[in-house]
């Protein structure tokens, strides 16, 4: 909708009528984020609890758009918490406002990080080791996808970055996040990383080894001068006992050093991934088959998605009929969402939390 004063007072007032106890989640693009004051200001009038994120873009079915905002109504907000600066305190802050918030049952915590949160992996491990079970785990990185510091986290009073805000959504959520990207035969090791740096790989400088396995599996000779043209396509899987999460190569340094979206552990093993062609359907058939839509019978439920700006960078146009077609199998009467810099689901069934590159995440109600 547009973020104009008069139709975003209009839309909450038509809500607060139905739901006196509105809260609102905001999904903002950020070439608007100069008229979050607007928002802000209708919401601390009204007394309507806000929460929301600031992202590249925005998704309206089958497109991304860069104006106006999406408004996620609740009949009541649902327990919520807003973290600015996690700083190394971050576990610890996260743990305690997940006690003092998380409602009976299991509940999904869907979490939103600061994209320029270097260690979201690693947080999102110690977290759960700090927990253990209680919740359930979805989520995306907000902010600028020229991964430049920005703001990007909100309520109705202010904006903060290095953050992380944090909706506990009712159990009925169903959450499924893939990306589906081919895996190659080369296995590497990243014999020296800290945080989402690789240093070498293989005891060599890892930019070497980066462009001797893209020349030796597609034939692409790559070169300083040409790394961003070829970096998101080809990037590199951490390889864990279920499966290969994705990190994708956003920079390089002069030494051959490398860095990713995501963390790569010492000694972890990689291969090189090839991103999905224009056309695969592999990765929104396993979305649709894992929130097991359409339901025979039910009543189609809009789906809240979203997608990975790496991956919209990857396939360009093809991007939206991927989105199109995901729409088309999921019956979804609508696809709404946002561009992200980062995903978040977990194993099943023993609620370990992982961090994605160039992934989907849909979420709907059952």
């Amino acid at each position: 909708m547009s973020l104009t004063p008069e139709a975003i007072s209009q839309q909450l007032d038509a809500w607060r009528e139905q739901w006196p106890a509105l809260g609102v989640l905001a999904l903002l693009p950020e070439a608007e984020k100069a008229a979050l004051p607007v928002l802000q200001s209708a919401c601390r009038e009204r007394s309507v609890t806000l929460a929301g994120a600031v992202f590249p873009a925005l998704i309206v079915d089958d497109r991304f758009v860069s104006t106006g905002v999406w408004l996620i109504g609740f009949e009541r907000m649902p327990n919520h918490f807003l973290i600015p600066d996690l700083g190394t305190a971050a576990v610890d802050k996260l743990a305690q406002a997940i006690k003092a918030g998380r409602p009976e049952g299991q509940p999904t915590l869907f979490l939103v990080f600061d994209s320029m949160q270097p260690n979201v992996a690693s947080i999102l491990h110690r977290l759960h080791q700090a927990i253990g079970n209680c919740v359930g785990y979805a989520g995306v990185n907000a902010g600028s996808e020229t991964f430049q510091p920005m703001p990007c986290l909100f309520d109705a009073t202010q904006l903060v970055g290095q953050g992380a805000l944090g909706l506990f959504l009712p159990e009925v959520s169903r959450v499924a996040v893939k990306h589906a990207y081919p895996v190659s035969k080369t296995l590497m090791r990243s014999t020296s990383a800290q945080g989402n740096r690789i240093d070498r790989i293989d005891n060599r400088p890892a930019f070497e080894v980066y462009r001797d396995v893209i020349a030796a599996e597609y034939g692409i000779a790559l070169t300083h001068e040409n790394f961003y043209d070829y970096a998101v396509h080809f990037p590199f899987g951490l390889v864990t006992a279920v499966d290969v999460l994705v990190r994708i190569p956003v920079a390089f340094n002069a030494d051959g050093s490398l860095f990713c979206v995501g963390e790569v552990p010492p000694n972890s093993m990689l291969r090189l991934l090839k991103a999905a062609e224009a056309g695969d359907e592999a990765c929104v058939t396993g979305l649709a088959q894992s929130l097991g839509l359409p339901q025979a019978g039910g009543e189609p439920m809009p789906l809240l998605t979203f997608y990975c700006a790496g991956r919209r960078m990857h396939l360009g146009e093809a991007a939206e009929r991927e989105i199109a077609h995901l729409k088309a199998l999921t019956a979804a009467p609508l696809v709404y969402g946002a561009l992200s810099l980062g995903e978040i689901d977990q194993l099943e069934d023993l609620s370990i939390p992982r961090f994605h590159n160039a992934a989907l995440v849909c979420l709907s109600q059952a």
